[in-house]
């Protein structure tokens, strides 16, 4: 039976080499409340000649509380209207599956721009908004945020914003400063472990969080970090609850608030994509259950 609250959702990641139709069988063999999956995978399930209907169909009865992902929101001048022109294509595909809203992501992805002499060695690498006063990238970001909210808006969709770690703006007080800046109702955060243990956000910073500000959270785990650029490919290769993160006390801080929303598993291990996705899920399924009573 579906849970009222604190639904339990399967990530797409965890399945990250397989299609959208595995995905949407491994939730629905293992009773997953529901499925985040990507653009990239529904929009990969049209392109093979599947119908929206079709697609409307195979995904009926799950929650999709979203789908990723917008990234690099704070993109200028050519970079602006192409990100937009992504928005209004990801929030497209939103509609399409059924889904609640849409993920945005802060960049530069590539952590290579904070390298010394980044710029004379990769000249064509994206520096985003790096090189500005943190108050000027604030205002850039949240007014970029507002016209990605205005086109999910129209599309009756939420927009979840996550600052990946690496990033400027990166810790939840710069996050919610952009949220007040944006000042738009459609608007919220999503909490991820990872991201929050390698910006400084400990569990007691979490806790403190508004719990109407909360969409959704990204349970998952970590290898220790001792500070610098937080490195993502190496540092989120474990299977979630065999990492440092202290899962109970990260889980705690989210409830603590009062929120009972959606909890996701992501997943970045390499090793278990490509393990048997449907035995990796079962296993995660049996941890959020543990941590996370209704």
């Amino acid at each position: 039976m579906a849970r009222a609250k604190n639904k339990l959702i399967f990530h797409s990641m965890v399945s990250k080499p397989n299609s959208l139709a595995i995905d949407v069988e491994i939730a629905r063999s293992l009773d997953f409340d529901g499925l985040e999956t990507s653009g990239a995978k529904i929009a990969a399930f049209l392109a093979a000649g599947h119908t929206e209907e079709a697609l409307r169909e195979r995904l009926d009865g799950l929650f999709l509380p979203g789908i990723g992902f917008l990234t690099d929101l704070e993109r200028q001048c050519d970079g602006r209207r192409e990100m937009l022109r992504e928005a209004e294509h990801l929030c497209a595909l939103a509609a399409a599956a059924g889904a609640k809203g849409i993920e945005a992501i802060t960049g530069p992805l590539d952590i290579r721009v904070f390298e010394p002499g980044a710029i004379s060695r990769y000249p064509g690498l994206y520096r985003g908004l790096i090189d500005l006063p943190e108050d000027e990238q604030s205002e850039r970001t949240a007014a970029n945020l507002k016209a990605v909210a205005d086109i999910a808006a129209d599309h009756g969709l939420l927009v979840y914003l996550e600052a990946l770690s690496w990033t400027p703006l990166n810790t939840m007080d710069a996050q919610l400063r952009i949220l007040d800046l944006c000042n738009r109702d459609n608007v919220r955060v999503v909490v991820d472990f990872w991201h929050s243990y390698t910006s400084g956000d400990m569990p007691e910073r979490i806790a403190r969080l508004d719990k109407d500000l909360i969409y959704g959270v990204h349970l998952c785990d970590s290898l220790p970090y001792s500070g610098g650029i937080p490195n993502e490919a190496i540092l989120r290769d474990v299977p979630t609850g065999e990492g440092v993160l202290d899962l109970p006390s990260w889980v705690d801080a989210v409830r603590s608030t009062g929120y009972n929303g959606w909890w996701s598993c992501e997943l970045f291990c390499n090793r278990q994509h490509q393990d048997n996705s449907f035995a990796v899920a079962k296993d995660l399924k049996i941890l959020m259950e543990r941590l996370i009573p209704e």
